[in-house]
């Protein structure tokens, strides 16, 4: 019985470090656009190899992310999307793969390159980097055409300078690597997005609510130092039982 509260303990004490780790990530990014906060719990997880299947642990769980809308702020700014409810804009990761973001803050390079705040190309409708000509006043549609003035040229010649590339899925479809971007599921393709998908000249903010953060974190340390007191108890219950032996 021991040995087993021991174990008990332990991973509980384990799946609660993991736990926090991902509340702080949360709480880091309260304020970063379009950052969706990360969902996780803890599950039984039946210990196997040989000996009876009676054993069994605590294991930590990533459970997706969530869909609850972030704030919606008007910022006027040309280059600036929110993006609706499950709509997601493809961008290009560091690995050279197709990933996905809900951060709206675009920029141009002085190539003339749309990226994503970070650095990353956004990608066009035909899979490649998003180049926009040089213009002299530039929309954003809500299907993602962009249609710009060239530069140059009188406000009625207006023509487009590209389209987002822009899926849609909802966050279960999506799993989120260890650069902060979301990928396709394995089985799943996220599937071009139609009609209206986003509004421009807006950013949708974190969707972290801190002060639930901040409780959870509270709660996880609490739950942390009775898993802790456990294991110091079963260590004194072990000691005594071994000195109760050895005085035989």
């Amino acid at each position: 019985m021991t040995d087993r509260a021991l174990y008990i303990a332990m991973t509980g004490a384990s799946a609660n470090l993991q736990a926090q780790a991902s509340v702080s990530n949360n709480l880091a990014n309260a304020d970063t656009v379009g950052f969706q906060a990360t969902l996780d719990g803890t599950v039984a997880a039946p210990i196997t190899g040989a000996g009876l299947a009676s054993r069994v642990a605590v294991a930590h769980r990533t459970l997706g992310v969530s869909g609850t809308p972030g704030a919606l702020m008007n910022t006027g700014g040309e280059l600036d999307v929110a993006l609706h409810a499950d709509r997601w804009l493809a961008v290009q990761a560091p690995d050279g793969s197709t990933a996905y973001t809900r951060a709206g803050n675009l920029r141009l390079t002085p190539n003339g390159l749309l990226t994503t705040a970070s650095g990353l190309s956004v990608l066009g409708a035909d899979g490649a980097p998003l180049a926009i000509p040089p213009y002299q006043s530039l929309h954003i549609a809500g299907d993602g055409t962009i249609s710009i003035v060239p530069q140059g040229q009188p406000a009625s010649t207006l023509t487009e300078g590209g389209r987002l590339q822009l899926v849609q899925a909802s966050p279960r479809e999506l799993v989120r690597g260890g650069d902060g971007l979301m990928r396709a599921a394995p089985g799943v393709a996220p599937a071009p997005a139609t009609g209206p998908c986003l509004s421009a000249g807006a950013l949708e903010g974190s969707n972290v609510d801190a002060t639930g953060m901040l409780v959870s974190m509270i709660q996880l340390a609490r739950q942390f130092e009775m898993q802790v007191r456990v294991l110091h108890t079963e260590d004194q219950n072990a000691q005594t039982a071994n000195s109760l032996l050895s005085s035989r």
